[in-house]
């Protein structure tokens, strides 16, 4: 995530192992405590299933439709839509408007159509929302540091 260009084909399929790992750390917690928690269960589908697209050409699965658990169908918009705003270390934000019309355009490819009709209609709480918690340049400088420190990007102080 910190790095700043383009995966490589190997470190892709290191990151699509994000979705297994959370789910396995939320399953440990759970044996753990010794019990199932209901709202972990949710945590788990979420974690497990936010990055299957509505297609069939997501991952770890490659669920399609209503296969796809709803909890991780909402995830799923709500996750694009923050990285499309969201500065990176590798990339600057997207207003939100480009980002509505990024999540508009892929219903019913990457997104569950349903999904998208509702986000629609409350994408303006989703900006304000956005808006409140946004990252400052302040926030992303330790992470420029570290790369810097990890010979991986840019030097301290530069973006």
């Amino acid at each position: 995530m910190l790095k700043p260009g383009k995966l490589t084909p190997e470190e892709f399929e290191i990151m699509k192992t994000h979705t297994t790992l959370g789910r396995d750390a939320i399953a440990h917690a759970e044996q753990m405590l010794g019990c199932e928690v209901a709202f972990l269960k949710i945590a788990k589908e979420i974690a497990y299933s936010h990055q299957e697209k509505w297609d069939g050409s997501g991952y770890p699965q490659g669920l399609k439709g209503d296969q796809i658990p709803i909890s991780a169908r909402l995830m799923a918009v709500a996750d694009v839509y923050d990285a499309l705003i969201s500065r990176r270390i590798y990339k600057e934000p997207l207003p939100h408007e480009e980002a509505v019309r990024i999540i508009a355009q892929t219903s019913g490819r990457h997104f569950d159509p349903d999904v998208v009709a509702a986000f629609l209609e409350v994408q303006e709480t989703f900006n304000a929302i956005a808006v409140s918690y946004a990252d400052t340049p302040a926030d992303l400088q330790p992470k420029r540091n570290y790369l810097a420190i990890a010979q991986i990007g840019t030097e301290p102080g530069n973006p």
